[in-house]
């Protein structure tokens, strides 16, 4: 009887050792692919940051200023007018590189334009076009400025006409002499107590 006990223990050991090794293997293959991934990885993104690079973002702050320098800002433009007449408007202070009518969410044009030369005198001569008329509208021009990042620019908080009055309530002086007589109070704010002898 022990040996059946003995050669059923040593079969068991022989099937876990087995099993073990299979195991060892799958995870050697298993760790095999993981580093050739790794590194067909490596390789791609080397590839990739070759191709481009990610500016910092000093560098495209100065390119950013560097275009705001060539651009103005141009306001009270027509609903309907097109990039294309103001191109057209604009076309003889110099090469217009871009023009950009800003639109809200809806797609409608809110009424102002973004206008990019490719040369920096260009925009001195824009500027002498303020107040200049496209469609019947007096067009302002102004130099286009660069927004800095994290500077907002503080705006005071107005009252919503539609939640009413919400700030600070009006200061009332407190009364020179009692409404009702030194001591006296007002029969509607009594107690409401039986007492005989009132």
């Amino acid at each position: 009887m022990e040996n059946d006990d003995v050669e059923m223990l040593g079969s068991d050991s022989n099937e876990a050792g087995l099993e073990l090794d299979g195991m060892k293997k799958r995870l050697k293959e298993m760790e095999d692919e993981a580093s050739a991934l790794r590194e067909m990885q490596a390789k791609v993104e080397k590839e990739m940051g070759s191709v481009q690079a990610p500016a910092p973002a000093a560098s495209s702050q100065n390119n950013k200023e560097e275009v705001d320098s060539r651009s103005v800002f141009v306001g009270n433009v027509d609903y309907s007018c097109t990039p294309e007449e103001v191109q057209q408007h604009f076309q003889s202070c110099g090469t217009v590189n871009r023009v950009t009518i800003r639109t809200d969410k809806f797609g409608q044009p809110k009424g102002y334009a973004y206008i990019e030369f490719l040369e920096v005198q260009a925009v001195q001569e824009a500027l002498l076009l303020n107040e200049s008329e496209l469609h019947g509208r007096q067009l302002k021009v102004t130099a286009k400025r660069t927004n800095i990042p994290g500077m907002k620019q503080y705006r005071p908080r107005r009252p919503n006409p539609y939640q009413g009055f919400r700030g600070r309530a009006p200061y009332a002086p407190p009364f020179a002499y009692a409404p009702f007589g030194y001591g006296k109070v007002p029969r509607f704010r009594m107690g409401m107590r039986y007492s005989p002898y009132y």
